[in-house]
């Protein structure tokens, strides 16, 4: 029997609090899960910095996707003998979902912008460069390894199957929005997925969705929508991530300044040079950063250390609704009246924004084109667009929200001098 034919001779299954259970048959998706390189997914939150908001928000990348697979498993097993549907295309679904997520770094988007990263150039090395994962995909067959690639990079010719694990209603964002909700302790993320499963239909280029469905596509845009205000987009979680980017800024401007550091940034080197190959991209996950903010207590520089004392104890920055592209002049008097008292702006006074666009309809020529979630209709092949046939998701359709927040570190400026008078000014521009 081929390698990519061949079945465990018993079922494995993984409990999950989200599915109840993750079922595996295929040899190959077992071997792919035993992996190194899917194991350190272990060592990767899946929502970076915010167990510091909910503290229950400790699970991995490995979690969400084995969660992401199950999904995909489960809408495979109702597409059997459906038309558009080419059953040999199954373990190629199955694998690119399972590995969809294998290049995000530790504290993922934050680490990212820092260092100038994209973990899905780190997939695509993971899946085509010399790993046990390109071992196991070779074996499958010629150019498998490469579909793996096209499918998570959205390339594949068979947009079909590439809507499965990346569209506007996927498998990969079904399970975030479900596990995320689980692990803080929310009900905002929560769905009727078994019904969306059941009315999901394989189309020549994407998946579609039964008119009878709409209701519970409604239910899961609202549930996306909510989720990204109220858990993805957080004020005390983007606290948290500012702290950190902030730290991985000085420690990389101290090593251009030729710092001695006590603890020397070994793992970072490559990262700081902005010459990372895949190995030392490998090596690097949230417990060796982790060990290095701790060991960075002890450092001689007051910034570093003061940055990652509030990140290991939690003490951080607070935050007032502020827009730049208004308030321009409170912004600069703010910096000038920062660097007056010895508080490094660079580090201590931080905008940031948050933007999504929950629901988009195609838009043709335009940057990102959104393939829209269409209704099939009750007359054969007849499909209509999700915002055209539902008032609540048109009310929100192609609305882009952005919230901007100023972060600072209130607990210092409350120490200055009352006889400061800059202190006096800085708090009638923070809190009016």
């Amino acid at each position: 029997m081929a390698y990519k034919d061949e079945q465990l001779s018993e079922e494995k299954v993984f409990k999950d609090p989200v599915h109840r259970y993750i079922h595996v048959k295929d040899q190959v998706i077992w071997d792919l899960i035993g992996t190194r390189e899917f194991q350190r997914l272990r060592r990767i939150k899946q929502l970076g910095t915010s167990f510091l908001t909910f503290h229950g928000a400790e699970h991995s990348r490995f979690n969400h996707s084995l969660g992401v697979y199950e999904i995909v498993r489960r809408i495979l097993f109702n597409f059997e003998n459906r038309p558009n549907w080419n059953n040999d295309e199954r373990l190629l679904c199955l694998c690119a979902a399972l590995l969809h997520d294998l290049g995000h770094g530790p504290f993922s988007h934050s680490f990212e912008k820092v260092f100038k990263l994209d973990h899905e150039d780190f997939t695509k090395k993971i899946v085509l460069g010399d790993t046990e994962i390109n071992k196991i995909l070779r074996r499958v067959g010629k150019g498998f390894a490469q579909d793996v690639a096209d499918v998570i990079n959205k390339t594949y010719e068979n947009k079909l199957v590439v809507s499965l694990i990346s569209s506007q209603i996927d498998a990969d964002r079904m399970d975030y929005l479900q596990r995320d909700a689980y692990f803080t302790g929310v009900s905002y993320g929560h769905f009727d997925m078994e019904r969306i499963l059941r009315v999901m239909r394989p189309m020549e280029d994407q998946v579609v969705i039964k008119q009878t469905g709409m209701h519970a596509v409604e239910d899961y845009i609202m549930s996306r929508y909510q989720m990204y205000w109220q858990v993805y987009f957080h004020p005390v979680t983007r606290s948290a991530e500012v702290i950190l980017s902030k730290i991985l800024h000085r420690a990389k401007y101290l090593y251009e300044q030729n710092y001695r550091f006590k603890q020397k940034p070994t793992h970072f080197l490559s990262f700081f040079a902005e010459n990372v190959d895949l190995e030392e991209y490998l090596r690097l996950d949230e417990s060796i950063v982790l060990y290095y903010f701790q060991a960075w207590l002890e450092e001689d520089d007051t910034v570093l250390r003061d940055l990652c004392e509030r990140f290991i104890n939690r003490r951080l920055f607070k935050y007032i609704e502020f827009n730049p592209n208004q308030q321009m002049t409170e912004w600069m008097e703010l910096y000038k009246l920062f660097q007056a008292i010895d508080i490094d702006p660079e580090y201590y006074l931080v905008v940031d924004s948050s933007s999504d666009l929950p629901y988009d309809f195609y838009r043709p020529g335009e940057e990102e084109e959104r393939l829209p979630i269409h209704l099939l209709q009750p007359k054969k092949d007849e499909l209509k667009e999700l915002s055209r046939q539902s008032d609540i998701v048109e009310a929100i359709s192609g609305k882009k929200r952005t919230d901007h927040k100023l972060y600072f570190p209130q607990d210092v400026l409350e120490q200055l001098p009352a006889d400061r008078p800059e202190k006096a000014r800085i708090f009638e521009i923070l809190f009016g």
